[in-house]
């Protein structure tokens, strides 16, 4: 029988995995990470919620993006809403990810 986690030991577990993503420095080694770590449907909502975070970014309409990425405009406007939080982690790993384009 699997025990659930509590929210502690949750919380824990949850940084140190951020500890270690964000001492990694091989983009390659993170993706094949997480690709082994999560089962291929949650990559793929992973994957699609960063781009609905950059096509928000990039001034892409929500309903343009809710048919490129067949989301509900829901899960778009929960999105929209976190970029422009203050403070937001979506917004700051977006303009981290700007900084690395740049510099590429």
């Amino acid at each position: 029988m699997v025990k659930e986690i509590g929210e502690h030991s949750t919380r824990e577990a949850l940084n140190e995995l951020s500890s270690v993503l964000a001492h990694c420095e091989d983009p390659r080694l993170i993706r094949e990470f997480l690709q082994s770590i999560l089962t291929a449907n949650e990559v793929k909502e992973i994957a699609t919620r960063w781009a609905l975070v950059r096509l928000i970014d990039l001034g892409k309409s929500q309903r343009s993006i809710a048919r490129d990425l067949g989301l509900s405009l829901c899960k778009i406007t929960r999105g929209s809403k976190e970029l422009k939080k203050r403070n937001s982690a979506f917004r700051q790993m977006v303009e981290s990810y700007k900084g690395i384009v740049q510099t590429a």
